[in-house]
């Protein structure tokens, strides 16, 4: 499993209906792509209290080739030839988790990085990080939950996806336009 995200920060007075009207239009092309378990398309603007406006979608990928196939092809040539190419945030996937409204549409993403300490045990950290998104993953209106380390950063990520716009979790909140979820059954824990 491989999760990876890429944020386009807009200016201040952007017309975030460009975005929504965007997942539209190229949102569905991913809802059969081979080797993606899902893609949540995310935005957050300044409108509703976030500190940006910006489009950030959130991937978790079933295969490494598929990933690939994705960000080497036209796809995502559009979004460079339209915003400029992004930096691919890349994460190796640890846990995903299925939540009780996982039937649900996800109106609401939470994502949460968390540095792990110098000199920390890396198998006690994760260990700790994989409880509490099993925790996370059994909260009502919990749709899925994910964790994802990033060994360069020495960094974890928890994604959450909720079915209602308050969750109860801390971190960068999105609000999800679309969800592509090919492969999710295969994602597993």
């Amino acid at each position: 499993m491989h999760t990876m995200q890429y944020e386009i920060t807009l200016p201040a007075d952007y017309d975030m209906g460009i975005i929504r009207k965007r997942v539209v239009d190229k949102g569905p092309l991913l809802d059969d792509f081979p080797g993606l378990g899902l893609k949540a398309y995310l935005i957050r603007e300044l409108a509703d209290g976030s500190p940006v406006n910006q489009y950030a979608p959130f991937y978790i990928w079933n295969a490494a080739d598929a990933m690939n196939a994705f960000l080497l092809g036209a796809g995502f040539d559009g979004l460079v030839r339209d915003f400029g190419r992004p930096v691919v945030r890349y994460w190796t996937g640890l846990l995903h988790v299925e939540g009780p409204a996982q039937t649900s549409v996800p109106r609401t993403a939470v994502r949460r990085r968390q540095r792990l300490p110098e000199g920390a045990s890396l198998r006690a950290s994760a260990d700790a990080a994989v409880r509490e998104t099993e925790r996370l993953a059994g909260l009502d209106g919990v749709v899925s939950a994910a964790l994802a380390l990033d060994p360069r950063r020495w960094e974890l990520v928890h994604f959450t996806l909720w079915e209602h716009d308050t969750p109860r979790e801390v971190g960068d909140r999105y609000q999800v336009l679309h969800l592509s979820q090919p492969q999710r059954a295969e994602l597993g824990e």
